[in-house]
């Protein structure tokens, strides 16, 4: 072989190392945005589920409130249907809740609404991975409530779907007696996984202004994150049930 066809020869050679070594490259760039993709998703669906875990964290009544509540028996709202409104200072909501679904969160919600619990309270979480807005607690820190807890779990969706519009309970993760007086609004359907203690109990349904959560939703999170209190403050002030 003439040194002219050696030189192509190795000339020829090198460029097609040279290609491999591009396409190994890309392959492997490509790869790791797939397992940085991956290991987004997998954070993304942690952090949802540690967002309900902290929703249902600081569901019960860890500080104690200024007067003293008493959790009503279920029966006072067996078979029974409320309707009622949530008053803003971003808009109203209005509501219905079904006490032949969940007796014991209806029972506990009406009472405390009409002692006038929930006035001048703050819903203090906005969780944008699952896709709610919780509120009740009258401390706005996310630990208070009413100085009781009860449970179990009430009609909790079987396939853990939540539609939008959801009026369900907080409640720590695992312990489905620990439900007092928080809760959380669905503004979006979303999938909330469930524990060992099962699902969270709905209680009631939003049947006039969502838009005024989405508008609270799409403004998102205090200083951006997914979860943490909502950029537009929500301020309750008075729940009217009948």
């Amino acid at each position: 072989m003439s040194p002219s066809k050696r030189e192509r020869e190795y000339a020829r050679r090198r460029y097609q190392r040279y290609q491999q070594h591009v396409t190994e490259t890309r392959v492997k760039r490509r790869l790791q945005r797939q397992t940085a993709a991956s290991i987004l998703a997998v954070l993304v669906l942690v952090l949802g589920v540690s967002l309900t875990v902290g929703l249902a964290g600081n569901g019960g009544a860890t500080a104690k409130p200024s007067k003293t509540y008493t959790l009503p028996k279920p029966a006072a709202a067996q078979g029974r249907t409320w309707t009622g409104k949530i008053t803003t200072n971003v808009g109203a909501i209005g509501f219905t809740l079904v006490g032949s679904a969940a007796p014991q969160a209806v029972a506990s919600f009406v009472s405390l609404a009409r002692q006038g619990f929930f006035d001048g309270t703050r819903c203090h979480r906005l969780a944008t991975g699952i896709k709610v807005l919780q509120c009740g607690d009258p401390t706005g820190t996310g630990g208070g409530g009413p100085g009781y807890t009860f449970g179990p779990v009430e009609n909790a969706p079987a396939a853990n779907v939540y539609p939008a519009g959801t009026f369900a309970m907080a409640r720590k993760s695992g312990d489905g007696a620990s439900m007092g007086s928080q809760f959380f609004l669905v503004y979006e359907d979303t999938t909330i996984p469930a524990d060992p203690a099962g699902g969270y109990t709905v209680f009631g349904r939003i049947t006039s202004g969502l838009d005024v959560v989405t508008a609270v939703a799409d403004a998102g999170v205090r200083g951006g994150g997914l979860d943490g209190p909502p950029a537009t403050g929500v301020t309750i002030q008075g729940v009217e049930t009948q």
